[in-house]
C-alpha cells in the first residue's frame, strides 16, 4: 500500500479506524508525509482527513500517538497480570524433562524410573568430577543417552551435548524452585523484530519460589553446582574464576593474584614456567606488573599447606564425630516430630473409622484404606528412626583406624611425590584449604606472599627469588662489604661462603652463597690471596692476551677468535691456564704482519 501511495495511484485510504494502520509513530508519520506529498486523503468512520493541511496532520498525529500509548498500555497490563500470576506460582511454565503436570495441574516427577535415574546420575557425576566437560566424556564413554524434548515437547533420547548438560545443571527446577524471568530479551540492532536472550544473575530473577516442585537435588546442592560452574569459567578477561584443576605443572594455577593491581595472574609455560600479571599490559599497553617463578612459589605455599594440614588433622576425627553427632541429633528431633504427627493422624483416622456405621461400606471402605495408609506410614517412620539410631551407635571406628585417620597429615608430604597423586589431584587438595594467594614483588629478589585460607584466615611470608645479577640483590652492598672485610683478614673463599650462608645471604641464582660469587667479588676489589694463584696478572718473560692486545691496539676477542680458528697457533699454559706469548720483539712483529694480512698464520 505504501508503494502505491508513493506512486500516486491511491487517492484516499479508507479505514474503520485510522490508528489500525500503524501502532508505531515511527511508521505512522512517514505514511502521513507521503500522503501529504501525493495529496492522498485518509478517512475513517468519523471523518476525512487531509495530511497536507495542518489541522489534518495534527488530528492524525494525535490519533497515532494515542494508538501507540494504547498499545503499550495493553501490553503493560498483560505483562503485569502475567507477572502477578507468576509471583503466586500459578503461571504454568514449560517444564523441563523429568517433570510432568497431572490432570489437576500439579507438577510431579516423571514416573519413568529410567528418566529419574539418568538425571540423578548426571548430577552425581558432576558433583564427583566437578566439570561439565568431564561429565560429557563420561557419558560418551559408556554410550549413555539422556532424555530431552523436541520442539513439540515429545520425549526423545539423545546422546548428550555440552549445551544439554549445562542447561540441565543450570536449571533451578531440578532443585524444586519455581523461577520466572531468568533471561532478559533485547531487540537486535540489525533486525528489531529479532530479540537476543541474555541470562540474568540469580539475584535479578523476577520470581523465585523454592520448594515448589519435587526436587532431584537440594537448593544447597544447586548453589554449589552453580558456584563450581562459575569457578570453572576460564575466560581471563573476566578475571574472577579459578578454572578447573588441569595437568599443568603450576600447582597454584587460578589461585595467584597480583598484589599491585589485584588482577589474577596467568601462567606462562616457558622455560622456566612463571606466574605473570599482564592484564593491564593487554588493556592499556603498559609494562607488566610483575612475574614470579612457579617452582619456588609453589614449594613455599605447599609447605604452608602441609603445616596447616598437620595442625588440623590432629582433631579431625573428633571434629568429624561431633559434626555427625550434631546432624544425628537434628535428624532424631525431626523424626520424633514426624512420628508424633503421624501418630496423631493415625488416631484421628481410627476415631473416624470407629464412628462410622459398618453397613455404610462406601464410607467405611474409604476410611479403612486411609487408616491402613496412616498405620503403614507410622510404622515406616518408627522403623527408620530405630534403624538410624542403631547405625549411629555403630559410628565409632576401631582404634587402629582412628590412628591411621589422624596420621594422614604426616603421610601426605611423603605421598606428595608419589605418582598416585596426579597434578589435578594435588591442585584439588590445595584448593580444599586455600582460597587465593596474593603475591607482591616488593624487591627484585624478594616476594611477599599472603595466603588466604578458606574461612578468611591469612598467612604472610616472604619468598626469596632468583635474580640475574649480583647488583639486583637487596643486600648486595652489605654482602660485598663483608666479603672484602673477610678477604682482607685472609679468610678463604669457601669459608667466607659458608659464613655468609649461615647469616642468611645467598648468590643471585642460588639459595646459598657460592664460592664463585665470593671469588668474583674479591677479584673485583683487587684482593689476591697469594701470588701463585691460577690467574696472575703478570708472568715473567711472557705476555698475556690482554697485554698483547693493548700493545697492538686491538680487542682481546680478536685474539681468541684467531686462536679458535687456528690462525694463531699457541697452547694454553697448564699451570696458569692462560695463553702466553714470548715477551720478545719478534712476537709483536709476527702479530703485526698477521694483522696487516702479510701472513696467514703465526705459531708460538
Amino acid at each position: 500500500m505504501l508503494s502505491k501511495v508513493a506512486l500516486g495511484e491511491v487517492g484516499i485510504i479508507l479505514s474503520f479506524e485510522v490508528t489500525r494502520l500503524s501502532r508505531n509513530c515511527s511508521d505512522w508519520y512517514p505514511l502521513l508525509d507521503i500522503c501529504g506529498y501525493t495529496s492522498c486523503l485518509i478517512a475513517d468512520n468519523e471523518s476525512v482527513y487531509d495530511p497536507s493541511t495542518p489541522n489534518g496532520r495534527l488530528l492524525l498525529g494525535l490519533k497515532g500517538q494515542l494508538s501507540e500509548l494504547e498499545l503499550y498500555t495493553l501490553r503493560n497490563r498483560l505483562t503485569a497480570g502475567l507477572l502477578n500470576k507468576a509471583n503466586r506460582g500459578e503461571l504454568a511454565l514449560n517444564l523441563p524433562v523429568g517433570f510432568i503436570r497431572n490432570e489437576l495441574g500439579k507438577v510431579q516427577k516423571d514416573p519413568n524410573r529410567e528418566i529419574q535415574s539418568r538425571l540423578e546420575l548426571l548430577f552425581d557425576t558432576f558433583l564427583r568430577l566437578g566439570s561439565s566437560g568431564k561429565v560429557l566424556r563420561h557419558f560418551n564413554q559408556f554410550q549413555l543417552k539422556i532424555p530431552r524434548r523436541d520442539r513439540y515437547g515429545a520425549l526423545i533420547w539423545k546422546m548428550p551435548s555440552a549445551t544439554a548438560i549445562l542447561s540441565t545443571l543450570k536449571n533451578p527446577a531440578y532443585a524444586g524452585a519455581y523461577v520466572f524471568g531468568r533471561n532478559k530479551q533485547k531487540p537486535q540492532i540489525s533486525d528489531p523484530h529479532k530479540k537476543t536472550r541474555t541470562p540474568l544473575p540469580m539475584d535479578q530473577w523476577k520470581v523465585l519460589i523454592k520448594d515448589k516442585y519435587p526436587a532431584y537435588i537440594s537448593w544447597e546442592t544447586f548453589e554449589k553446582i552453580q558456584a563450581q560452574l562459575k569457578d570453572n569459567y576460564t575466560d581471563y578477561s573476566q578475571n574472577k574464576s579459578r578454572g578447573i584443576p588441569r595437568q599443568g605443572v603450576a600447582l597454584l594455577h587460578g589461585l595467584v593474584y597480583c598484589g599491585e593491581c589485584g588482577h589474577k595472574m596467568k601462567v606462562k609455560y616457558k622455560d622456566p614456567p612463571r606466574y605473570i600479571c599482564n592484564y593491564l599490559a593487554q588493556q592499556f599497553s603498559i609494562p607488566i606488573c610483575q612475574y614470579i617463578p612457579t617452582k619456588p612459589l609453589d614449594a613455599k605455599v605447599v609447605q604452608h599447606f602441609f603445616e596447616a594440614l598437620s595442625a588440623i588433622e590432629i582433631n579431625a576425627y573428633q571434629q568429624a564425630l561431633e559434626k555427625v553427632q550434631q546432624i544425628e541429633r537434628q535428624a532424631q528431633l525431626a523424626q520424633r516430630q514426624q512420628i508424633q504427627r503421624l501418630d496423631y493422624q493415625e488416631k484421628l483416622v481410627r476415631r473416624q473409622y470407629q464412628k462410622v456405621d459398618p453397613d455404610n461400606r462406601l464410607v467405611a471402605a474409604e476410611l479403612e484404606a486411609q487408616w491402613e495408609k496412616a498405620l503403614k506410614e507410622l510404622k515406616q517412620a518408627q522403623q527408620a528412626f530405630e534403624q538410624n539410631h542403631q547405625n549411629f551407635q555403630q559410628l565409632h571406628l576401631p582404634k587402629h583406624m582412628i590412628q591411621a585417620f589422624t596420621a594422614i597429615g604426616k603421610h601426605l608430604p611423603k605421598m606428595w611425590q608419589e605418582p598416585c597423586l596426579t597434578l589435578p589431584v594435588k591442585k584439588s587438595l590445595i584448593r580444599c584449604l586455600i582460597d587465593k594467594v596474593v603475591v607482591n614483588r616488593t624487591q627484585r629478589d624478594l616476594v611477599k606472599i599472603r595466603i588466604i585460607w578458606k574461612g578468611g584466615a591469612t598467612t604472610t611470608d616472604h619468598l626469596p627469588v632468583k635474580v640475574g645479577a649480583f647488583a639486583e640483590l637487596s643486600f648486595a652492598k652489605q654482602m660485598e662489604e663483608l666479603i672484602v672485610k673477610l678477604a682482607n683478614q685472609g679468610v678463604l673463599d669457601d669459608e667466607i661462603a659458608a659464613r655468609l650462608t649461615k647469616q642468611g645471604f645467598r648468590s643471585p641464582m642460588s639459595e646459598k652463597v657460592l664460592t664463585s660469587t665470593v671469588t668474583r667479588i674479591r677479584l673485583k676489589n683487587r684482593i689476591l690471596i697469594n701470588q701463585s694463584q691460577s690467574h696472575p696478572r703478570n708472568i715473567p718473560n711472557y705476555l698475556t692476551i690482554p697485554q698483547v692486545a693493548k700493545k697492538l691496539g686491538l680487542h682481546k676477542d680478536w685474539f681468541y677468535h684467531k686462536i679458535k680458528k687456528r690462525v694463531i697457533q699457541v697452547e694454553k699454559d697448564t699451570k696458569t691456564r692462560l695463553y702466553l706469548f714470548p715477551d720478545k720483539p719478534q712476537t709483536i712483529e709476527k702479530l703485526v704482519k698477521l694483522k696487516n694480512g702479510k701472513v696467514k698464520t703465526v705459531a708460538f
